[in-house]
């Protein structure tokens, strides 16, 4: 057996044969877990993860992205469409702050995740609310779906493209800019959370 490592051993997996992901790191320790970063070309795992409980963890975060992308109504199942959306709002992102666009994500989702939620609690007929710390999983799958719809409001009725408006909610989450609508949202959620205690 030779020693030798071949051209093709050496070559990087790089995202959309663009952004490595080396180097990138989730500075959340409660999420360290959760937001996974293999590395991989097309972000596309033909559903492998659904069957199984938790199994979604294991599913890279720019793919959760892309089917957040995919919710019900005008891109619902429309993968490559969603893809092609994240794909070109990296780029945008990559021009406008000349940073690897999936640490500005992995910010993003750090960024405006909740840590604190509340529960109703009823006993003997009265209801009243109960803070309560959001698990790991819970809190990605948050900040992924406020991100989302952020971008998606902010496109309706007006000229700009949702990849635009998806690329200006990654940047405005991962700078913890309160003009992120997932930003204002966490800032929402753990005030009335607090408020609960």
């Amino acid at each position: 057996m030779s020693t030798q490592i071949t051209a093709a051993q050496q070559q990087e997996i790089k995202l959309f044969q663009k952004w490595s992901f080396k180097e990138i790191i989730v500075t959340d320790i409660g999420l360290q877990r959760y937001l996974n970063l293999t590395p991989m070309v097309a972000p596309h795992s033909m559903g492998r993860h659904e069957h199984q409980r938790f199994r979604k963890s294991k599913v890279n975060i720019v793919e959760r992205l892309i089917n957040g992308l995919m919710r019900s109504g005008k891109n619902s199942g429309k993968k490559a469409k969603a893809a092609n959306i994240v794909k070109e709002a990296f780029e945008i992102i990559n021009i406008k702050t000349n940073k690897n666009p999936i640490d500005v994500l992995v910010k993003a989702v750090e960024n405006s995740s909740p840590c604190e939620d509340t529960t109703r609690i009823s006993s003997g007929g009265v209801v009243y609310h109960l803070s309560v710390d959001v698990a790991p999983q819970r809190r990605i799958d948050l900040a992924l779906r406020h991100l989302t719809t952020g971008a998606r409001n902010s496109s309706l009725n007006t000229s700009r493209s949702i990849q635009e408006t998806l690329a200006d909610e990654l940047i405005l989450a991962a700078n913890k800019d309160i003009k992120s609508a997932a930003v204002a949202k966490r800032n929402e959620i753990e005030r009335v959370a607090q408020s609960s205690r």
